[in-house]
């Protein structure tokens, strides 16, 4: 599974903003800047936990999401969906001020997100390719 996860991680390496939705009392979803945890396989990103999202991870730590390319060229489309466990992590600032050191000013509160599940779709290796890959607990 590791071969797969290696195809896919250049990808989510070259992109900062992903899309990620919460469920609590209501649905909801938001974009959030993110640092890549190679080594746990995780997006470290940065939100309030006030916000109805931060509310709803609060609640219920499941969350899924996807990260795209913006492009109308059927040949050149890539993007993953995942789901995983996103909860309070102090430990990655460092890796994610390193990606984001303006953000340091705010003293953002700092979440990780253990990705469980990728399937990507990557266009660039034949018309609606997919990879998938899932977490071994």
């Amino acid at each position: 599974m590791r071969k797969v996860l290696q195809k896919i991680e250049p990808f989510i390496g070259d992109h900062h903003l992903l899309s990620l939705a919460t469920m609590g009392e209501a649905l909801w979803c938001c974009s959030l800047f993110y640092a890549y945890d190679l080594e746990n396989i995780a997006f470290i990103v940065a939100t309030d936990p006030d916000t109805l999202h931060g509310e709803n991870v609060i609640k219920s730590s499941s969350v899924a999401g996807t990260i795209a390319l913006e492009t109308k060229m059927v040949g050149k489309i890539q993007g993953i969906q995942f789901s995983g466990e996103m909860t309070r992590y102090a430990e990655g600032e460092a890796l994610y001020f390193k990606v984001f050191p303006f953000a340091r000013i705010m003293n953002p509160i700092l979440w990780k997100i253990r990705v469980d599940e990728i399937k990507m779709t990557d266009n660039t290796l034949g018309f609606g390719k997919k990879l998938t890959w899932k977490r071994e607990f």
